[in-house]
């Protein structure tokens, strides 16, 4: 298995401060800029634009982090109608770091032992909002929810699978890399008020020896939503850590291509 890249996280960041403090002031985050959001990084289709996909980054990161795989699912032409967006997180105080600002979709509190125990159930229904809105947009451009798919790595895909189930539509499928559920203890309760995705297909995807969201989150995940009834299906990938490799990310097309097949292929058959 080759592994491709890894991108930033939380748990990667804070290994140095000094590396934080490095990275907080070449992104220049102040504390009252901190909830401004730069619009998406956005990648038209190739050809007719008949669905899309939201794909999200993880703590540290920003939609750029992700361009050069989107690049690479471009080259290889078997998703040209599908239309990308990255959107970047805005800075945050991350705890964990003492503080410091880092581009992030919530905070975190805690590294070690079990960072599900205290949870920023604020900053991730904030951020679930942002997804509502930029899914609602897609539908306003005309795209059908039925071709959406949500997703993403690490903290991003934590949001891909709490926004996505509860989501207010039912989407095409949700995408969840190195990932866990957030506030898996109410997650009954949210999925109450929206139910649109228990049988919307999600793909998972962790590395059994990632040391930084831990593979044991990521299969507890997969069990608890399986138990519940959604349609989950979970890839392990040996060796690989807290990262990306070629091997998963010919998946993630696969799925992709799977639920959002070209509309014209449909019209040729007619």
């Amino acid at each position: 298995m080759l592994t491709l890249f890894r991108l930033p996280d939380l748990f990667i960041l804070i290994i140095a401060l000094s590396s934080l403090t490095v990275l907080s002031a070449s992104i220049n985050l102040d504390p009252t800029m901190a909830m401004r959001r730069a619009s998406p990084l956005l990648f038209p289709a190739a050809a007719k634009h008949t669905a899309t996909v939201i794909f999200i980054h993880g703590l540290g990161d920003s939609g750029y982090g992700w361009a050069s795989a989107v690049e690479n699912w471009r080259r290889r032409q078997r998703l040209d109608e599908v239309k990308f967006v990255l959107p970047h997180a805005p800075g945050i105080p991350v705890t964990a770091s003492g503080g410091q600002y880092m581009p992030g979709w919530y905070d975190i509190y805690a590294l070690s032992g079990d960072i599900r125990k205290n949870q920023d159930e604020k900053g991730v229904l904030q951020s679930r909002d942002y997804f509502y809105e930029l899914i609602q947009a897609e539908i306003n451009a005309g795209i059908p929810a039925s071709r959406i798919v949500l997703g993403g790595f690490s903290q991003g895909g934590a949001m891909s699978l709490f926004a996505g189930l509860t989501a207010k539509v039912k989407l095409a499928g949700i995408v969840a890399l190195s990932a866990y559920l957030p506030l898996d203890s109410k997650f009954s309760e949210f999925v109450k008020e929206n139910d649109h995705n228990r049988q919307t297909p999600v793909l998972m995807c962790h590395g059994d020896e990632d040391q930084v969201v831990s593979f044991n989150f990521g299969k507890t995940t997969y069990e608890g939503l399986k138990k519940e009834g959604f349609d989950v299906t979970f890839k392990v990938y040996p060796d690989m850590g807290h990262s990306a490799c070629i091997e998963e990310l010919d998946e993630v097309e696969a799925f992709l291509r799977s639920r959002l097949p070209p509309q014209a292929d449909k019209k040729s058959e007619l």
